[in-house]
């Protein structure tokens, strides 16, 4: 008999010689009470006396505070560290968290069940479990059922556990000796798995160096250099012209460079505002000026608007001398073209909301000097 044993397991033919040995193993007292079946025994657990199991509370309560931490995270970043309106919306709507809140509560959950089954309740990692390896094993994960006494302390008798385990019906009776469970994660294991990381990752990076130099090109790889690749200053045989640069298609325009009826700002000097100067026209006009143009320009056109004054940038001031002396199809010319960091307003407004634009900042030219009686139609 060994010196030191884990348990002592009886093989039984049949579940029921199994369920009428546990209350006389129970009663018995020398160790604890474990059954090892081939399949679900009905009733098993309550005849062992085993507690219901505390993983489905314990994946509920993580569950819970994942949500909430989810909850949490997002309200402090949404409500309170950097407030967003999304869709006029208050700032702590919950409804929007509700993906991350699902996720995070998955997550939660998903690691307690896994960890708390492995490592707090099956007190795993315990490799090598004696009953793996005992004789009995072979039957018991087919048509056997086993019955153990294990022992809880030192003075564990495992010979009186043996003569229970007969007398209540097992048909053979094996002393499993103890296991070693000396610590695994020893200086020498250590150095083992890293050595052997190391190992497999020069091989790899060896075999995969020679493997490219004897076969740099294999489909569907190819290197960047070796792809086709149209040079647009260099003639190309894909194109029936032998040119690599195409010329727009005739008759269109690109999206976004409506032309003007002219070239140059210069040549639209001779354009003339088609449109009449009424309230209606000025209303048009004050509305475009307010939507593209008073973020830089100002509510008066005094080049102070907000957006570039808050860096220091200086738009131009449409109550000076030089833009006072503008013709009306310079400024319609500006507008649509854009001119220096201004851009171009053509894909934004029509025709006449243009032409609006350059009556609404001539009316702002002259009532800013007061030398025109438009100043009654401008102001509000």
């Amino acid at each position: 008999m060994p010196e030191t044993s884990y348990a002592v397991l009886g093989v039984f033919e049949t579940p029921d010689a199994l369920m009428k040995a546990i209350p006389k193993a129970r009663a018995s007292q020398l160790g604890t009470v474990e059954a090892y079946t081939p399949y679900p025994i009905h009733g098993i657990d309550e005849a062992l006396g085993l507690r219901k199991s505390p993983l489905g509370g314990m994946v509920l309560v993580m569950g819970i505070l994942g949500a909430l931490t989810a909850f949490g995270f997002q309200y402090w970043i949404s409500a309170v560290d950097y407030p967003i309106i999304t869709g006029g919306k208050a700032v702590g709507s919950w409804e929007a968290f509700i993906p991350i809140m699902f996720e995070v509560t998955v997550l939660f959950a998903t690691f307690t069940a896994g960890l708390g089954m492995l490592l707090l309740l099956n007190r795993l990692p315990f490799f090598g479990h004696p009953v793996l390896s005992s004789k009995a094993i072979t039957g018991i994960t087919r048509d056997r059922y086993a019955l153990a006494l294990e022992a809880e302390n030192e003075a564990f008798d495992a010979a009186a556990a043996a003569r229970i385990l007969q007398e209540a019906g097992a048909t053979e009776v094996e002393i499993l000796p103890a296991p070693d469970r000396s610590p695994f994660l020893t200086s020498d294991y250590i150095l083992r798995v890293a050595g052997g990381i190391f190992t497999a990752c020069l091989g790899a990076g060896l075999v995969m160096y020679f493997a490219i130099k004897l076969f740099p090109v294999l489909a569907p790889m190819k290197y960047m250099q070796d792809q086709p690749r149209l040079n647009a200053q260099k003639p190309s045989s894909f194109f029936k012209d032998g040119h690599g640069m195409q010329r727009p298609v005739a008759g269109t325009v690109a999206r976004g460079h409506l032309p003007t009826a002219t070239g140059t700002q210069d040549e639209s000097a001779a354009l003339v505002n088609p449109l009449p100067r009424t309230k209606e026209i000025f209303a048009v006009g004050r509305q475009a000026y307010k939507n593209r143009c008073e973020v830089c320009h100002g509510a008066v056109g005094d080049g102070m608007g907000s957006l570039t004054a808050a860096y220091g940038a200086k738009p131009a001031n449409l109550h000076a001398q030089q833009f006072r002396d503008y013709p009306d199809g310079k400024i319609y010319w500006a507008i649509v073209n854009g001119k220096n960091a201004m851009p171009s307003h053509a894909a934004d407004l029509s025709e006449p909301q243009r032409w609006a634009v350059v009556h609404y900042v001539r009316a702002l030219q002259r009532a800013q000097n007061a030398k025109d009686e438009d100043l009654k139609v401008v102001a509000p």
